[in-house]
């Protein structure tokens, strides 16, 4: 599969995150801000299409805020999740595969919010997307109160000890806040 997806500014954000809120409140309030963002920016939000967790925070303030969000859910998660049935759009597809390769069309930039195995694997799956060069899309990290440090950090060892390249590292932008990750985003498209 080759696809060599362009960016001419960004009209989209995936956000990949949690379908739990994690044991902090400032990660929900950092959700709820980042969706907010998207919205007033006219940005459309991509997300996992789940009403609970960070996932549902993203999503509820995105539409709180008059904006457009499309979710992604695999059939098999439609109650497991508690899919989001107030969204823009739902998109309910065969599975995982399909989920992130329908995330992955529909946006034009990839966030990753504070979350679990499953936020990591979609976050690293369009790193690697990027990097054999099937698309030029920008992806950043929100690292609320130090979340992703650990993760920039081994990010950093990977290209040290050769693995990956300083130039593959340095495109992943890292911020504390919604807005200066829009905006190094925005930049970056």
């Amino acid at each position: 599969m080759v696809r060599v997806c362009a960016v001419s500014g960004v009209r989209s954000v995936c956000v990949y995150c949690g379908s739990r809120d994690g044991a902090r409140a400032d990660y929900r309030q950092a959700a709820s801000a980042l969706g907010g963002l998207i919205a007033r920016r006219g940005w459309r939000l991509v997300y996992g299409g789940a009403q609970i967790g960070l996932m549902g925070a993203v999503a509820n303030a995105a539409l709180a805020a008059g904006g457009d969000v499309l979710g992604v859910i695999p059939e098999s998660m439609m109650d497991r999740e508690i899919a989001h049935v107030g969204l823009t759009e739902l998109q309910v597809v065969s599975g995982m595969h399909a989920r992130k390769l329908a995330m992955m069309d529909a946006a034009d930039a990839f966030v990753a919010l504070p979350g679990g195995f499953g936020t990591l694997e979609e976050l690293f799956e369009v790193l690697t997307w990027h990097q054999l060069g099937w698309h030029d899309k920008p992806c950043g990290l929100l690292d609320v109160g130090g979340f992703y440090a650990p993760l920039v950090q081994a990010m950093a060892h990977m290209r040290d000890e050769g693995f990956v390249s300083a130039t593959h590292v340095e495109r992943i932008k890292v911020a504390n806040t919604p807005a200066g990750l829009l905006e190094s985003l925005q930049t970056d498209a």
